[in-house]
């Protein structure tokens, strides 16, 4: 059985391979003689690709961050 850092390094290739091919075809539809689309509409397409983006980088701070899954309550200062 391969190990995790494996397994991780042929899965990330195979996917990000499989996104980068979806965002080339996403780009073929810029083709004014068989397509028809206004601006607004790849407004959405660039914003939905880079909320996902966002969130990617998101996922992968939080699961790198050493304090995760730790709990501290804050002290509050004492009423008068």
């Amino acid at each position: 059985m391969r190990d995790r850092r494996e397994r991780f390094i042929s899965l990330a290739e195979t996917r990000t391979e499989k996104a980068i091919r979806s965002i080339r075809l996403l780009e073929n539809l810029a083709n004014r003689a068989n397509y028809e689309f206004e601006p607004a509409e790849l407004d959405q397409i660039v914003r939905a690709l880079e909320g996902e983006i966002k969130s990617l980088k998101v996922v992968y701070a939080r699961a790198s961050d050493s304090s995760q899954g730790s709990f501290r309550l804050r002290r509050s200062r004492p009423t008068l």
